[in-house]
């Protein structure tokens, strides 16, 4: 097996996943150029900014500790399987974009099979960055929405008519969206 992930860690992820799959492989496999090519020691300050909502977003968060509640996980709907990796305390990264030269008409066990079995250097094309991707998440005060009452943060209120709303009820009373 060319994966150098521990047979253990790929079980435990496909558990934390709920089955397994060629698209979470596909993260297992992205999670493990980011600590080859990362700081592994130090993955409080990584940020991973994935252009899919695919299955392999779970094996990288499971794998590299980045996830949404955190906010160094963040979703970008490109439809890309695409996945940038930065480290902020070494100021460096890279994105990763999956290489799908495979057959599509192999079944499911011989497509993650054969993922597991390929180069790195062959499933993903690898582009340097030398800024973070994203800034850090800042903490902000929240606001109630003047027609729910419901707490907001302050940067997704929006001001319609001299209330501050919230998206849901703003998206109720603004005809234009």
């Amino acid at each position: 097996m060319t994966c150098t992930i521990d047979e253990k860690q790929i079980k435990k992820t496909i558990e934390f996943h709920g089955h397994n799959c060629p698209g979470l492989t596909i993260g297992i496999r992205a999670a493990e150029l980011a600590l080859k090519r990362l700081n592994a020691g130090n993955r409080a300050d990584w940020v991973c900014v994935t252009e899919t909502d695919m299955c392999g977003v779970d094996a990288i968060q499971f794998l590299t500790g980045c996830s949404y509640g955190k906010g160094n996980l963040i979703h970008k709907d490109f439809g890309k399987s695409a996945f940038t990796f930065f480290d902020r305390t070494a100021q460096k990264g890279f994105r990763a974009l999956f290489n799908d030269g495979m057959t599509e008409n192999a079944d499911r066990e011989a497509r993650i099979k054969q993922l597991l079995e390929t180069e790195l250097t062959d499933l993903f094309t690898v582009e340097e960055i030398e800024t973070p991707p994203v800034r850090p998440a800042k903490i902000l005060k929240s606001i109630p929405c003047s027609q729910c009452n419901e707490m907001t943060m302050e940067s997704r209120i929006r001001l319609f008519d001299g209330q501050q709303l919230c998206m849901p009820c703003f998206e109720r009373v603004e005809q234009k969206i």
